[in-house]
């Protein structure tokens, strides 16, 4: 068949084909030799039987340099194609993403490959060009979709703690009513176990799992234990990895924990590596499967102000310091890991058991049978300066009361309408996650202070409006800034608001908090466990 008897729709697939091909190649995502193996799956997907234009030669194209630079339009332009032929059963974000991972995934070089290319760049060229390659890999198989991650709403907040970073969320697509509606009714799933575990390499997914054949992952050893490297595919910041255990265990806090965060500082100096809590409400979104976050970005929590230095009664090369941050923070220092590791280990121990009930802090409350629940807990994170070890421990508390039934020491009611969600350890660090919705919510709320009565009056009088809910705010923002602004300080002013409320939310989960006997209290406990101040 010509290319005068097809439809404009299936030359346009064919071409995109042809495209994508030629980007896969000039991304290194696949070699010279694999060029027409690579068209002809494509081919054979979409239910072709030749290409284009069988008489010019693929690589012909490929050496014009005609490469795209990013494949996501051609990627739409097969799965619009796939769904008038009826190859996809439902044109959503769920099943389009499905099919978006099956088409690089044919792009793709077999994950032993993956891993081969890795080690042999880490051994000429260095760790720093083995992760940059394999980023960049993540990148251009589309497993990272920056073209959404390019949508999310960031902004700087100053407080007085430092620049907190502040970011909407909108990277992560939304299922539609009737997905969520068709995923409850299916079976728990069974394999993969979890989106973490290693099988999900390769896998083609269903409506509540997301495809992975576009997923390549990297094999390391930490404290002598298998684990896997890969990036994340929503990146919140810079080379945002995830680290996760080769088998589908638990989320545990031990001072194992503390030596694998160490072990991977020491191979990956560039890098740091951190671990959610182990216990519900102050824990990550994902208990159930060990594994940590990294990356290549400075937090602001890394730039806090020192506030106190301690030294130890016993062990002179640690370093203690408290620094100005609004949750507790214990930042440990030395040049020999092994000194830093037992000094981690110490505190996180005598944490664990430590109650100070002046500043509503219990170790552990009984259960219904009597037996002691565990509420304390710490969120490490491990980061290198230089040849010295650094490592935050984060104080955490579990407990609910009946006031706060979400948590004592978790974001307060009045702050739901922003964030009702654990805080994590991203957001420990001083970056905020916010749930998409409030992009189009807080875009309304500022055409109420630029003077949208209309709107105003439709909140105040229908409790079930998406707004109602920030009503209080929006009443207490009227009272303070007028509803004469422009759009332009309507947004700037929303967002001022949003990030103080940000740190307030901090606060919160803060144990020790920032008034003299929170302070007060936060020294009886580093003394306790062996310090004094220097």
């Amino acid at each position: 068949m010509n290319n005068t008897e097809r439809t404009p729709e299936q030359n346009s697939a064919l071409l995109a084909i042809d495209e994508l091909v030629t980007f896969a190649f000039d991304k290194q995502l696949i070699k010279l030799a694999d060029l027409d193996y690579a068209r002809n799956l494509l081919l054979s997907k979409f239910r072709f039987d030749e290409p284009y234009d069988a008489n010019v030669p693929l690589l012909a194209s490929v050496d014009q340099g005609e490469a795209a630079a990013e494949p996501q339009l051609l990627i739409d332009t097969l799965i619009d194609y796939a769904f008038s032929i009826d190859m996809l059963k439902e044109n959503t974000d769920t099943y389009r993403d499905l099919m978006d991972a099956e088409i690089m995934g044919m792009l793709m070089a077999r994950p032993s490959e993956v891993t081969s290319d890795f080690f042999d760049t880490l051994d000429r060229e260095g760790i720093e060009a083995a992760t940059d390659q394999f980023y960049q890999l993540s990148i251009h198989s589309n497993y990272i979709r920056m073209d959404r991650v390019a949508k999310n709403v960031y902004w700087k907040q100053p407080t007085t703690y430092g620049d907190m970073e502040m970011t909407i969320n909108l990277s992560k697509p939304e299922k539609t009513s009737a997905e969520i509606a068709q995923a409850k009714l299916l079976p728990p799933p069974s394999y993969p176990k979890c989106q973490l575990c290693r099988e999900n390499v390769g896998y083609a997914g269903r409506i509540n799992h997301p495809a992975r054949q576009n997923l390549r992952v990297v094999p390391l050893m930490l404290s002598g234990e298998a684990w896997f490297l890969q990036y994340s595919p929503y990146v919140y910041y810079n080379e945002h990895c995830i680290v996760f255990h080769h088998d589908h265990v638990p989320m545990q806090l031990t001072r194992q924990t503390f030596r694998r965060l160490l072990d991977f500082v020491e191979e990956f100096p560039h890098y740091f590596l951190g671990s959610n809590a182990d216990l519900p409400i102050v824990g990550g979104s994902i208990l159930t499967h060990d594994h940590f976050q990294g990356g290549r970005h400075t937090f602001p929590i890394e730039k806090a102000a020192v506030e106190e230095v301690y030294r130890h009664t016993k062990r002179e090369d640690i370093t203690l310091e408290l620094v100005n941050w609004p949750m507790s923070v214990i930042r440990l220092r030395a040049y020999n890991d092994s000194l830093l590791l037992d000094a981690a280990d110490e505190i996180y121990e005598a944490w664990k058991g430590y109650s100070d009930a002046e500043v509503d802090i219990l170790s552990s409350t009984p259960d219904s049978q009597g037996n002691p629940v565990r509420h304390n807990t710490v969120t490490p994170i491990v980061r290198r300066r230089g040849e010295q070890y650094e490592m935050d421990l984060v104080l955490r508390n579990n407990r609910t009361s009946e006031q706060y039934p979400d948590g004592i020491f978790h974001p307060h009611p009045e702050m739901h309408h922003i964030k009702r969600e654990n805080i994590g350890l991203i957001e420990v660090m001083g970056l905020a996650i916010l749930p998409g919705r409030l992009k189009e919510e807080l875009d309304q709320i500022g055409s109420v202070l630029a003077g949208d009565a209309a709107l105003l009056e439709i909140i105040r009088s229908q409790p079930d409006h998406a707004l109602h809910l920030h009503l209080p705010w929006v009443e207490q923002m009227i009272e303070q800034y007028g509803t004469e602004l422009t759009h332009e300080q309507a947004t700037w002013t929303i967002q001022d608001e949003v990030g103080r409320k940000f740190a307030e939310i901090l606060e919160h989960a803060g144990v020790y908090k920032k008034d003299d006997a929170g302070r007060a209290a936060f020294r009886r406990f580093v003394q306790s466990a062996g310090y004094v101040q220097a």
